[in-house]
């Protein structure tokens, strides 16, 4: 475009249409609008959790300031925590008054959002059946269910980790062949909700799938945070096979379906 003389609208009109015929343009697929819908709570609740975490953590750092140290302490407890340390500070009783009132009410709306997610998870059959691999719960399943929206449109189930950017990027060029870290394209949030199953299933699961056994092997050969990427990757392709096919985790190995 830039190599034209002259920029005109039909000058760009012309080099777009070019660009166009030889490809250069992939379509991209617009999710349907149950899947916009389901994204929209998810991000909305991530949004409320994460204000609400900020809130705690300014509390703690700031009355570690007049030495006031909160300590360890649940969410249930956490405001009397607080309001017992500022008791005989009256001028910042009043401010940490306001924050706690903007804490409780965050709370109070990220458990209703909550419970729509769980609704949602309970009548989706998809869902249900995600949610049969060890670690994957139900944010992981509907993230999952919301960013593939049509399994369909991959043709290939290994092609899903690369769309979600878990594959690694290559740099080729004669006799060099350079394989980098992962290319972390694609869906941010569906990236981080894999991650965050595969670290569950390989550190807080007592139970042994074949899943967790083959990423526990490539843990002895190339360390666990390169182990939990790969399982992520994995997890991937196995959840939109077990979509595809209509079956349940199978803990075996040997009667999988290879995708």
């Amino acid at each position: 475009m830039k190599a034209q003389i002259n920029k005109t609208d039909r000058n760009d009109a012309r080099g777009i249409a070019q660009m166009m015929r030889v490809g250069l343009y992939r379509p991209v697929h617009v999710k349907t609008v149950a899947s916009q819908k389901c994204r929209m709570l998810l991000t909305s609740r991530k949004l409320l959790q994460t204000k609400a975490i900020d809130i705690d953590n300014d509390l703690r750092g700031t009355l570690r300031n007049f030495g006031l140290k909160v300590g360890v302490v649940g969410k249930v407890g956490f405001e009397g925590r607080i309001r017992e340390l500022v008791e005989g500070y009256p001028d910042l009783a009043a401010i940490v008054e306001a924050m706690l009132t903007v804490r409780k009410v965050l709370r109070q709306q990220l458990d209703v959002l909550n419970t729509q997610l769980l609704t949602l998870v309970r009548a989706d059959e998809v869902c249900r059946r995600l949610m049969t691999i060890p670690g994957v719960g139900p944010v992981v399943a509907l993230t999952f269910r919301t960013t593939v929206d049509v399994p369909a449109r991959f043709k290939n189930s290994k092609k899903v980790g690369a769309a979600f950017g878990l594959t690694p990027h290559q740099n080729q060029s004669g006799e060099s062949n350079q394989i980098g870290a992962i290319s972390k394209c694609g869906d941010h949030m569906m990236r981080v909700m894999l991650y965050e199953a595969a670290q569950t299933m390989l550190t807080r699961s007592a139970k042994w799938p074949w899943l967790k056994a083959w990423a526990m092997k490539i843990a002895k050969r190339r360390g666990m945070k390169r182990a939990i990427v790969a399982l992520a990757r994995r997890l991937a392709v196995v959840m939109h096979r077990m979509w595809v096919d209509g079956t349940e985790f199978r803990w075996t190995r040997e009667i999988v379906v290879t995708a």
